[in-house]
């Protein structure tokens, strides 16, 4: 076992070992959900594994998702039965073995337009739902649904239009802070020895004499050093890049994906009165209202993005989309001022074409393939958040083939991530913690389900340093000690990785965390080793960054949003790639 830790050092330390002339077993290409799974079950496995993602970790679709670990109870509506029980096991291994403390359970109200035909039907869809649950868990790990008259509904969530509804079903799903997620399995990963290095980019493919994929060229994007990896297996796990990573090897193989956009509003807490989830079925997907601690996040669309990749960004339709189909069921009427918040992130889906080796899709797809796209070359893409472990199972097994796949058996199933180990004792504690630190209940629940069981580490920062305790002043939901964490054992190099994915003011405040800029660079700069010219790029970097995400929103068409969001150059930006 080795440090779960991520930082500047065991990053260039993780360059410098993956490019050694004994190569690796596994390199990961792709430091989202899908590849930092895949690490995980790599490493677990005994496999020498290296992973590489060339943004932060989760810096594409996975920080921007609906944050819904679910089985998806719409696609029991189109007869979807296997993906379904698929994504509803996955949620059970989450809430009791995998990541407790990151995964909560999350009810959800389900409003009735109509007294009889429609809460049969939906009775029994959401009874399907259940029974498939415990059936795929072994038992109970959440509620079962629960019915409600139009009177208890609205005691549930007053919220709700009176001409709005007859009556609710309950029923119970899950939410996660999905970068954490991404964030905490590379950080486990690391643990059982994978070599995890983000800002690193796969330049090119190696071919041996016979075009088997035998290794990589990637580029360390802080230095602009290139390396080599030598790699037994290469697994890309790009998602709605696939096409591109596929293209370096050269092969026709491979996967096809269509880029779907889907964006969130974020609203105050206090703008919406009550104490569950919204579930509603829309002409063009599904729209979830879903409370979290401080704030409600209202999503989602589902629209083809055609422009590029790297920075998708919502528009004034895609806005007003959500909130009038938010509006249908509220009474809080909400507008564009009471949003402080939204994000934009790209769905991996398969496209019709898509080439398996023996057939073609005959639809966009919410599943996942995996493929040999060149011996050597394993590709995967589509599928969705909650099922990240078993696509992850299923690259790997399919990378390894059957005979060794069998040898070295998967175990993500029954490991913990970190901060899961020892949850129940921690929680144990926590009111005695609370009372030594002078903290809130709100405060503690904030850090519980943020560090699970590593909260002694900022504990124990605090004792060092009791300023450390201290709130952010601009953004008091958060104490000192948690931008500390996330430089010295979450791998943010760069303050937007600090402000997007790990203290994520990007969405959670309306300056999209502007005023809090100074702070937190007074507290990262010299634990990354920055100086006055340093800090001051970095400060730039963000603002310019969170002044286009503003620019693009006023936009009315995606190509306009697009032109407005790259205005403003990356501060650590991409190799240009050659084409074949």
């Amino acid at each position: 076992m080795t440090s779960s830790a991520l930082t500047r050092q065991s990053r260039a330390e993780a360059l410098e070992k993956m490019s050694d002339e004994q190569g690796v077993d596994v390199l990961v290409v792709g430091g989202g959900i899908t590849g930092a799974g895949i690490a995980l079950d790599a490493a677990t496995r005994g496999l020498r594994t290296a992973i590489v993602e060339m943004q932060d970790w989760s810096g594409g679709t996975s920080a921007w998702s609906s944050k819904l670990v679910h089985g998806g109870l719409r696609y029991l509506y189109n007869l979807d039965f296997k993906l379904v029980a698929e994504g509803l096991r996955e949620r059970g291994l989450l809430l009791s073995t995998i990541a407790p403390h990151l995964v909560k359970a999350q009810p959800f109200l389900w409003p009735l337009k109509t007294p009889v035909i429609e809460r049969a039907y939906s009775a029994i869809g959401v009874g399907m739902y259940d029974a498939m649950s415990i059936i795929g868990h072994r038992g109970r790990s959440l509620p079962i649904q629960k019915h409600y008259s139009k009177k208890g509904a609205l005691r549930l969530f007053p919220d709700i239009k009176d001409d709005a509804i007859v009556g609710a079903i309950r029923f119970y799903d899950a939410r996660v802070d999905d970068a954490r997620l991404v964030m905490t399995l590379v950080r486990t990963a690391a643990t059982y020895g994978a070599l995890a290095a983000s800002r690193t980019q796969l330049t090119d493919l190696i071919k041996d004499a016979s075009g088997r994929v035998v290794g990589a060229t990637v580029a360390d994007l802080e230095t602009g050093e290139t390396r080599t990896v030598k790699a037994r297996h290469v697994i890309n796990a790009t998602g709605v890049w696939t096409e591109e990573t596929e293209a370096l090897g050269g092969t026709e193989g491979g996967l096809e994906v269509l880029a779907s956009k889907g964006i969130h509003v974020v609203v105050s807490k206090d703008r919406i009165q009550g104490n569950a989830g919204i579930f509603l079925r829309t002409e063009k997907s599904v729209l979830f209202i879903i409370p979290w601690q401080r704030y409600w996040i209202i999503g989602t669309t589902d629209t083809p993005w055609n422009q590029e990749r790297l920075h998708p960004v919502a528009t004034k339709e895609d806005i007003d989309y959500v909130l009038d189909h938010a509006n249908s069921v509220l009474r809080s009427e909400l507008t564009r001022a009471d949003i402080i918040g939204v994000f934009a992130g790209l769905r991996p889906l398969l496209q019709p074409g898509t080439k398996d080796g023996e057939k073609k899709s005959t639809k966009v797809s919410r599943d996942h393939t995996v493929v040999e796209a060149a011996p050597g070359l394993t590709v995967i893409s589509g599928g969705k958040l909650t099922s990240y472990r078993f696509m992850a199972e299923h690259a790997v097994d399919h990378a390894l083939g059957k005979e060794r796949a069998k040898q070295l058996r998967s175990v993500t199933s029954t490991t913990p991530l970190v901060g899961a180990t020892g949850l129940a004792a921690i929680t144990h504690r926590a009111e005695r913690i609370a009372e030594q630190y002078g903290w809130t209940p709100d405060r503690l629940e904030h850090l519980l389900e943020r560090y699970g069981s590593e909260l002694p580490t900022l504990l124990q920062m605090i004792d060092g340093d009791p300023t450390l305790g201290e709130p952010l002043a601009e953004a008091p939901a958060y104490i000192r000690a948690e931008v500390v964490m996330a430089v010295t054992h979450e791998g943010a190099l760069h303050l937007e990785d600090i402000l997007l994915h790990r203290i994520r003011l990007f969405y959670e405040n309306r300056d999209r965390g502007l005023s809090a800029l100074p702070e937190i660079a007074t507290i990262a700069g010299p634990l990354l080793g920055w100086d006055e010219t340093s800090t001051a790029d970095e400060i730039g970097g963000y603002t310019r960054l969170a002044e286009a995400e503003a620019a693009a929103l006023e936009s009315a068409t995606d190509a306009d949003a697009e032109t407005a969001r790259l205005l403003t150059s990356d501060l650590v930006p991409l190799v240009p790639l050659a084409t074949r």
